[in-house]
């Protein structure tokens, strides 16, 4: 008797063993399995061909963007400070993920280089005196009317007058906290308007790893940045309920044109505090700028994203 039940168990196990493998379904569930697993990919496929549709200029999202949540397609950016540099780089990045990119600049000729650069089908280059209340209102409205409410605003202008503060003109002062603070309470005032209203937007500062670490003779140049950053978490709470995200990006050192004249030997002192022991580039910025731009950063708001190769720790 135990033979014969041997007999039967053995055959039994190995049938059980190969039903779960999947290697004795009847014909019926071998179909469907095959149906499903067909249709599955049609459907990525049609994802796919849907995420990389061209838009209404003719233009393709990156296909990373369209699959990882960077896709901008439809969206419409302002990036103040667009002529060279992390604009620059802020500007080509959101305009590679789909977005019509509208980059000013202080100069007409600064304008003109960057609707060279962007080409009619990515957006265009506008002039921009971010210090003139009415002027910023001007170009908002330019912007709307030709491409709509911006979506999303990147407050990247900016400028530097450093000395110690012993020796700091009053102007000195004035003239950095009026370009680098107060236009992003202009800029944003005039921008989020037609956010509000749509319910989805982004607001992106470009700090500084001066406002959080200050440095010597850049004291209004910190008090700026630091001032940034306490209002993009004041803003965060205040617009958040509309749908609208509030952050800052602040770089380290960077290699621009502005740490290109620095001597050899202040760029490797520069670097003893930086464990990644390199400049930083400005495309790392701009990845940055679109990842917080993107829908993939929607519940992320009121934070300062430090890129600066570990030079600061927070």
């Amino acid at each position: 008797m135990v033979i014969l039940r041997r007999a039967f168990l053995l055959p039994l196990l190995a049938l059980v063993y190969c039903l779960g493998q999947g290697a004795f379904l009847a014909p019926d569930c071998q179909s469907q399995r095959i149906i499903k697993s067909q249709s599955t990919r049609q459907q990525t496929l049609v994802r796919s061909a849907r995420s990389t549709r061209p838009d209404q200029y003719g233009r393709t999202a990156l296909k990373a963007g369209a699959e990882t949540g960077f896709d901008l397609t439809g969206k419409v950016a302002l990036v103040t400070g667009a002529s060279r540099g992390i604009g620059a780089a802020i500007a080509e990045s959101l305009a590679k993920a789909g977005a019509t990119v509208v980059g000013t600049a202080t100069s007409d000729s600064g304008a003109e280089a960057i609707s060279a650069r962007m080409g009619d089908q990515w957006g265009q280059g506008m002039k921009l005196d971010v210090t003139d209340s009415k002027n910023v209102e001007e170009v908002v409205k330019a912007v709307t009317e030709k491409y709509g409410a911006p979506d999303i605003l990147v407050n990247n202008a900016g400028i530097t007058k450093d000395t110690l503060m012993m020796r700091m003109k009053e102007d000195q002062w004035l003239d950095v906290i009026n370009t680098n603070l107060n236009s992003v309470f202009r800029m944003t005032k005039a921008a989020t308007k037609g956010m509000t209203k749509k319910r989805w937007g982004r607001v992106i500062s470009i700090s500084s790893v001066v406002g959080s670490m200050g440095n010597v003779g850049q004291s209004n140049y910190a008090a700026a940045k630091a001032g940034m950053d306490g209002w993009t978490r004041a803003m965060a709470r205040e617009i958040g309920s509309r749908g609208i995200t509030v952050n800052s990006v602040a770089p380290g050192f960077i290699d621009t044109d502005m740490t290109a004249d620095l001597p050899d030997d202040w760029k490797e002192k520069l670097l003893e505090n930086v464990p990644a022991k390199r400049l930083g580039q400005p495309s790392e910025i701009a990845e940055a700028v679109l990842f917080l731009a993107s829908p993939a950063a929607g519940y992320i708001t009121g934070h300062t994203l430090h890129v600066n190769g570990g030079m600061y720790m927070s």
